[in-house]
């Protein structure tokens, strides 16, 4: 399954923005003094909360990355297992029922018949 390339476009747009929201923390951008702790309380808050929301969509990102990883086998499953075995199968199937069919004559076409009276 492909996914479609909106898709892949958000996810990429929604990486960058957050790889820049990064190099802003790094670079302080987002560091408030200690004056302004006391004397804007709603900026202090707002740093907090937008500082607290990025870092949970971060974890998220990690989080399924890694749940990925840990969950992706070397292997099938017994599921994908048996539906290839499934597919082999019809397969084979398919192929005797074309050779049946070659092998034997071929029927008249009903549609040359004429058509049938039935006694009255």
């Amino acid at each position: 399954m492909k996914p479609s390339t909106w898709v892949l476009v958000f996810w990429s747009v929604l990486i960058v923005v957050l790889l820049l929201v990064e190099v802003a923390e790094i670079s302080h951008l987002f560091t408030l003094p200690l004056q302004s702790w006391i004397g804007d309380p709603l900026a202090f808050v707002f740093a907090l909360v937008f500082t607290t929301i990025f870092a949970l969509i971060g974890a998220v990102f990690v989080g399924v990355f890694v749940s990925a990883r840990l969950l992706r086998g070397s292997g099938f499953t017994p599921f994908e297992e048996e539906m290839l075995r499934m597919r082999v199968d019809l397969r084979e199937l398919r192929s005797s029922v074309d050779e049946l069919r070659a092998s034997r004559p071929r029927a008249a076409d009903p549609s040359d018949d004429p058509p049938r009276r039935s006694p009255p």
